[in-house]
């Protein structure tokens, strides 16, 4: 029976509640929309400073909306082709016209969200920057609400496009009436959103390092000037990268997070059909719209009290986001899952899970704790030894996330399993539970992404303020604002590579639930992924290889970059004294044209990559014998995929804490110890931060998707394994 609703709205679900329910997925999503666009108008409305701050200001909007340009054009190029394969693949290769359709559509509707998501999240932040630079003049708390307010337009609109997407989808499909077969129609928009945000993150992350790295080596180490200095001819080009990496990049990235484990625990739920009916189904879709609510009031409840440390005033939105968004699933809970307790209590696992991971990457990533202080004391002897103790660092904290995940998936498992559902196997009923984690985990993304875009936009208004020339007071109050976005984008990766882990095991199960779905096998029926196969290791190694060759691809195109810019940047210094002299302007737009054009060119092959090594290996390793009734192709595919999480998530949480670490250890000597700016020291973590600028921002955070779309390209092309 279903519960009795708890909720004013649920009356009028009566007559049909699984249409009701979805029904108030959409219109939550829409409403959440139409707060973002509140909250953009509120930026808006703002004052943008005075004459020589714009000036700085229009030159960041140009250069990441020129770049933003030219590389959605280079993606909607790729993704059309992509579609072409995906709907000649299922026409011809396997006859089914009407599952053809539905995937193509499923894949073109994901791209052009998440290219709407990426669009979201860099629009609003190239005009937040200025107002938050302006009002950070006179009120530091006004700065902040701007600030954070802009980037939740990012996160509201994110989330809401991911619920609009999917629930649109099932609902045009006819998922309500064929809840069993729909879900696995619409996994292409997951493939599509992990597409885009690959390319999007990847060409980001490319673009922001080359000039972030180029900047401070020649600026910081060579010239002696400080960071945002006006005389830096890259200084515009780092800013720019802000936009188009933290933003643009990331906003594609939670997007594609949001949609994929969505469509993954929807694929579980049609396990549980036989107890829950279609609210199984429909739980994640309404679990995920009640986080909405939670992160809008969380932004809502954000002010500081006088000189309080900003970051307080975030962590207490954060804390009202949680409480509502833990009451929002226990309501979710109650209405679809027939108050099953335990199912609730997976949630609350997953919630925490958030929670430690956003505590954990702030142990190994700020300057008040043992693993940056050590980083930093290591500058005494010089840059090789700050490598050397950043790497160690990098390599130890991959310890405490592998053991909250294997304790969050065994947790949840373990009460899944025992969650009492008659008629459902103890292990459909377990692998639930970490879907029903997962979904815990994320039921905060949009203020986590809000706490995200926030960083950038600090960073851009610290930087046109130092540009601008003014007083030393108001630059005090932008570092303020400047550091507490330093974390949230390291907490935010954190946050990433954590749901990343729970949702790439859940994609996994979903992958393991098609391929039995196209042998018509049962679904209690135990799929083996026997490492003892040959094809099946060699698949498994592959994995793993991919994930490394990725990065390297992703390192290397930074290096290459970033050469460039240095090499521009010694030019105009030889060239042109004045610059440094302070009486001529140097020229910014070469620097952007170089990033731009490096960036674009160099996300096509490790983009790619990852594409075509899954499908290679279930097309060719089809023809391989086997040793049981599973099919090879599909089994070794399941090893490429189980492998290469488990190495993805490894090493993004290794480059992303690194990068982090060495980044701030830079930032404890700026503020006077070891000799403070200028210092050998200071110059030794200067070396050690640009190291870690691919790590943390490009590669690591790239990894967060590679992982998924792994999943998800699987789930699209398991048909062609069997």
């Amino acid at each position: 029976m279903h519960p009795e609703p708890l909720l004013p709205f649920a009356f009028w679900l009566q007559a049909d509640p699984g249409s009701g329910y979805l029904y108030a997925v959409l219109l939550i999503s829409l409403l959440s929309l139409a707060v973002a666009v509140l909250f953009s108008r509120f930026v808006i409305r703002q004052d943008t400073g005075a004459p020589g701050m714009q000036k700085i200001s229009n030159a960041i909007k140009q250069g990441a909306e020129a770049f933003l340009r030219r590389q959605y054009k280079t993606i909607s190029s790729l993704a059309v082709l992509l579609a072409f394969i995906i709907f000649v693949g299922y026409f011809f290769g396997k006859g089914q016209t009407t599952l053809a359709v539905r995937m193509t559509i499923s894949f073109v509707v994901g791209s052009l969200c998440s290219l709407a998501a990426g669009y979201f999240g860099m629009w609003v932040s190239i005009r937040a920057n200025i107002r938050t630079a302006s009002a950070a003049r006179s009120d530091l708390n006004r700065a902040l609400q701007i600030a954070l307010r802009g980037g939740a337009v990012t996160g509201l609109g994110v989330v809401s496009l991911s619920l609009l997407g999917v629930g649109g989808l099932f609902l045009l499909f006819d998922g309500l009436h064929n809840p069993n077969q729909v879900p696995f129609q619409i996994v292409a928009f997951g493939f599509g959103a992990s597409f885009v945000a690959l390319f999007a993150q990847l060409g980001g992350g490319i673009y922001t390092k080359a000039a972030d790295v180029g900047a401070d080596l020649v600026g910081k180490v060579e010239a002696g000037i400080p960071e945002d200095d006006p005389r830096n001819p890259a200084v515009i080009a780092d800013l720019v990268g802000d936009n188009v990496g933290d933003c643009a990049g990331r906003g594609a990235d939670l997007f594609e997070s949001t949609a994929a484990e969505n469509i993954g625990a929807m694929i579980l739920g049609v396990a549980l059909l036989p107890v829950f009916g279609i609210y199984g189904v429909l739980f994640p879709l309404m679990a995920r719209a009640f986080g909405l609510i939670a992160s809008i009031l969380g932004v809502m409840a954000v002010r500081v009290r006088g000189e309080e440390d900003p970051m307080k005033a975030l962590n207490r939105g954060y804390y009202v986001t949680t409480a509502l968004a833990m009451l929002g699933f226990y309501i979710a809970v109650r209405l679809l899952l027939q108050n099953n307790w335990r199912l609730f209590l997976a949630g609350v696992i997953g919630i925490l899970t958030a929670f430690l991971f956003v505590y954990i990457t702030q142990y190994y990533t700020e300057y008040k704790y043992r693993p940056v202080l050590s980083i930093a004391d290591s500058a005494k002897t010089g840059p090789a030894t700050v490598i050397i103790t950043g790497f160690s660092v990098a390599l130890e904290c991959t310890a405490l996330p592998v053991l909250v995940i294997s304790a969050a998936i065994l947790g949840s498992y373990y009460l899944g399993a025992n969650a009492g559902l008659p008629g459902v196997s103890p292990e459909a009923a377990g692998l639930y539970g970490t879907a029903i984690a997962t979904m815990g985990m994320l039921s905060t993304a949009a203020y986590i992404l809000a706490m995200d875009t926030f960083g950038p936009i600090t960073d851009n208004a610290g930087g046109i303020i130092e540009m601008s020339q003014q007083p030393e007071e108001i630059r005090r109050r932008t570092d303020r604002l400047d550091a507490v976005g330093n974390t949230t984008k390291a907490l935010t990766k954190g946050y990433a590579i954590g749901s990343a882990a729970l949702a790439a095991f859940l994609l996994f199960s979903a992958y393991i639930d098609e391929v039995k779905v196209h042998l018509g096998w049962a679904a209690e029926r135990i799929f083996t992924v026997d490492i003892g196969n040959v094809p099946v290791f060699t698949g498994a190694l592959l994995g793993a290889m991919l994930v490394f060759l990725f990065s390297a691809l992703a390192i290397r195109a930074v290096g290459k970059a970033a050469q460039t810019v240095i090499e521009e940047v010694r030019r105009q210094f030889r060239s042109n004294p004045g610059i440094m002299q302070g009486t001529s302007d140097p020229d910014y737009g070469v620097c952007v044209d170089i990033v731009t054009k490096g960036a674009l060119k160099a996300m096509v092959l490790p983009g790619i990559l990852p594409v075509v090594g899954p499908v290679a290996v279930g097309v060719i390793f089809r023809y391989f014998p086997g040793y049981n009734e599973a099919p090879v192709g599909a089994t070794s595919v399941a090893a490429l995929l189980m492998v290469g999480t488990i190495a993805g998530i490894l090493l993004a949480t290794m480059m992303n804490n690194g990068g982090g670490a060495w980044d701030n250890a830079k930032k404890f000597v700026e503020t006077g110890k070891l000799g403070g700016k200028g210092s050998d020291a200071h110059r030794a973590t200067v070396v050690g931060d640009t190291v870690g600028d691919p790590f943390k921002d490009t590669a690591g955070p790239s990894l967060h998707v590679l992982i998924k779309l792994l999943s998800t390209i699987t789930l699209v092309a398991a048909p062609l394994f069997i």
